[in-house]
């Protein structure tokens, strides 16, 4: 028993090692948050985009998106708005069209979204087309008028590669989606927002970026082959020696799931996904940290090593509560001590969790009535990627499941 005891006091120091380095570092990147931003002028139109959109079977959102696309406070002449139905049984494709978007059909299958960048990015990025630019947003997304001449803006200034603003358009319809508002704010302001101010690359959200044609073709034959294409590109920049930039004032208003059974599928997608990222794209991205000994290298290990770091951490809450209970049953210790330490570990975690999210709250000005659900919630929706990234390390998803988006608003209802 004293060997086996000796074994996991070893794993423990371990995992709080590891646990605590990297807790360390992410709040020293947060911190940069806290750093004034530069205040950029907004130059004249310039550049052309082309807004990407892929669609499955999206008819209840599509066309209020391209509504809020066409209201760009930007020169018609310099973007267009191209939709990509694909595995569709509904109207997506008319009421995209009726909207004003431009229709073109991939001629390759589609399992994920992946599959229809991998056929728009090269046929778009051809010189032919003139564009100098394009916005990938997604079905069920709003965007503000102004995100064209942001993004603009941001091309001027160099930037190959943007992310902007991943706002939310129902915020308080219920907890879930509440707790997902909070954490898509909490990852544009600690995370994107900050390591932009450090001089390191943000992370690419999926929804509301901006990739230049230039970069595009210099990528060469990039493919996308994983459930998280967004990662996926910011490996692709980081091997190219491509920053990202983050760009707060193109924002998009994203539409959340309401239920803890569409939350559960979309996250494990997104946790497959980063183990898969993790098992194609450790090797390359080592080599090219190794070489370089670049910091911006470290900090993409960092990000698509977090599902890790939380399977990490629940390691080390079982290892503890295993070493307390082996003191009970040698009598060294009260069994009253192990309920106190679950007790203890709940109250903590829970006010931690609840403080945070309700100074994210405040910080971004989302003060509303009902987001309340969102903050109280919040402590389980983060607990809850625990067994979502267990399951996931064993099972990762092949398919992208649909999930249904119903929430018909207009840009006027967020703005």
């Amino acid at each position: 028993m004293l060997f086996f005891e000796d074994i996991l006091k070893t794993t423990l120091l371990v995992c709080n090692i590891l646990l605590s380095a990297y807790s360390l570092y992410n709040i020293g990147i947060a911190l940069f948050s806290l750093r004034k931003s530069r205040r950029l002028e907004i130059s004249e139109p310039r550049h052309r985009f082309a807004y990407l959109v892929a669609a499955r079977n999206e008819e209840a959102v599509i066309g209020h998106l391209v509504e809020s696309l066409r209201q760009q406070n930007y020169p018609a002449e310099l973007f267009d708005v191209i939709v990509v139905p694909n595995n569709c049984a509904d109207r997506t494709r008319f009421v995209a069209e009726q909207a004003g978007a431009r229709i073109t059909l991939c001629n390759t299958p589609v399992r994920s979204k992946g599959d229809v960048l991998n056929f728009a990015f090269p046929e778009l990025s051809k010189p032919d087309y003139h564009y100098d630019a394009l916005c990938v947003v997604d079905a069920d997304n709003l965007v503000h008028p102004d995100f064209l001449s942001a993004m603009n803006q941001a091309l001027l200034n160099g930037s190959k590669i943007a992310q902007g603003y991943r706002d939310s358009k129902n915020p308080v319809d219920t907890g879930i989606s509440g707790s997902y508002s909070i954490y898509f704010w909490l990852i544009s302001r600690f995370m994107s927002g900050a390591r932009h101010k450090a001089g390191l690359s943000a992370a690419i959200g999926g929804s509301g970026f901006m990739i230049s044609t230039s970069l595009i073709r210099e990528l060469g034959n990039f493919k996308f082959v994983t459930m998280t294409e967004d990662m996926e590109l910011n490996v692709f920049c980081y091997l190219a020696g491509t920053r990202v930039d983050f760009v707060p004032g193109a924002i998009v208003y994203d539409e959340q799931p309401l239920t803890f059974f569409q939350s559960w599928k979309q996250r494990q997608r997104w946790s497959g996904g980063m183990y898969q990222i993790s098992e194609l794209y450790s090797l390359p991205v080592s080599k090219k940290l190794y070489r370089n000994r670049m910091l911006h290298g470290l900090d993409l290990v960092s990000l698509f090593r977090s599902v890790h770091m939380h399977v990490l951490w629940f390691a080390s809450i079982i290892v503890t509560f295993i070493l307390k209970l082996i003191d009970i049953l040698e009598k060294q210790a009260p069994p009253a001590e192990l309920w106190g330490l679950l007790f203890t570990s709940f109250i903590t975690s829970w006010l931690m969790m609840t403080g945070a999210a309700a100074l994210i709250v405040v910080l971004e000005k989302k003060l509303q009535p009902g987001i309340w659900r969102g903050i109280l919630t919040f402590w389980f929706f983060i607990m809850s990627w625990l067994p979502i990234n267990i399951i996931s390390l064993f099972r990762k998803p092949k398919e992208w499941e649909q999930i249904r988006h119903e929430r018909s608003i207009r840009i006027q209802d967020v703005t």
